[in-house]
């Protein structure tokens, strides 16, 4: 068993198919393949089910995935302090995930005018990739706007906001200061996809209503709903960041009669990962400067 054969079966582990591991690592796919089963062989029991051309990992390889992605990533970060111990780093790289990149552009081009010689790496993820790419060790920081706790992770707080109800212009309740969330029965309404904190929120309130959302179109980049309502297409809810910071017209801003309606924002990071001085750097301009971008001017 080697580092090699490791990092093959992790990846072939992630993607569940034989061919997008191959492409991701840049090797054939036969060498993919023998790989996965010259280490079957050798660990003595089958590591996915096969049906046709489909794999898909069992209880023995999703076993063996945990114990793979802790080893790798503790080689990982040996090799990263090692690196940063001899001064062979200076520059560095930091790996982010976030559930929208928009707002963090401010934050990196200042981040990036102080270490210009840092390497930023982005993941645009829902929640539940975040948990994968920080038990990975892909990523050094996850920016979440859903809890993403654990004995495993650390967290702080970067900043709490309010959510408001946005409607278009011209709207029936675009005049209104504050509204109930039962006064939104039937409306059509402009959302993220499951797993975004826009969706999460939307369906929590609505619950609590004894109501059930109507989505009429629901997308990954949560920066476009402001267009998109302005467009007609229908309401709804957007944090107190965007209200600040308007880059988009022809929209109400209404206030909802609902407790908890705040989005709260927060770093993320792997508890026993090893944090180069680069990643450092990143986390403390990211305490330093997010909750000042979030206020007004």
């Amino acid at each position: 068993m080697d580092l090699l054969s490791l990092r093959y079966f992790r990846t072939v582990a992630r993607h569940e198919h034989i061919s997008r591991a191959a492409a991701e690592l840049g090797v054939a796919q036969p060498s993919v393949s023998r790989t996965i089963i010259r280490l079957e062989r050798e660990l003595g029991v089958p590591l996915f089910d096969r049906q046709g051309r489909r794999i898909r990992l069992n209880r023995h390889g999703a076993a063996f995935l945990r114990r793979v992605e802790r080893a790798l990533a503790e080689l990982d970060d040996a090799r990263r302090e090692l690196a940063d111990a001899a001064g062979a780093d200076q520059g560095g790289s930091v790996a982010v995930a976030a559930e929208t990149l928009l707002p963090l552009a401010g934050l990196l081009s200042c981040f990036q005018n102080r270490h210009p010689g840092v390497t930023v790496r982005l993941h645009q993820s829902p929640i539940e990739e975040m948990r994968r790419q920080l038990r990975a060790r892909e990523v050094d920081f996850c920016i979440a706007s859903q809890p993403l706790t654990g004995p495993t992770v650390r967290s702080v707080e970067l900043l709490r906001e309010e959510v408001w109800l946005v409607v278009p212009l011209g709207h029936r309740l675009a005049g209104r200061e504050r509204v109930r969330v039962a006064e939104l029965a039937g409306e059509p309404v402009v959302s993220t996809r499951p797993g975004h904190w826009q969706r999460a929120l939307l369906e929590r309130l609505f619950a609590e209503a004894g109501l059930a959302p109507v989505i009429t179109c629901e997308g990954d980049e949560p920066a476009a709903t402001p267009d998109l309502i302005s467009a007609g297409l229908g309401i709804g809810l957007l944090p107190d960041m965007s209200r600040r910071h308007p880059r988009h017209g022809a929209v109400a801003w209404v206030r909802l009669d609902a407790a908890d309606c705040r989005r709260t924002l927060t770093l993320v990071w792997h508890r026993d990962a090893y944090l180069s001085a680069a990643a450092r750097h990143f986390r403390d301009l990211a305490i330093e400067q997010l909750p000042l971008m979030a206020a007004p001017a």
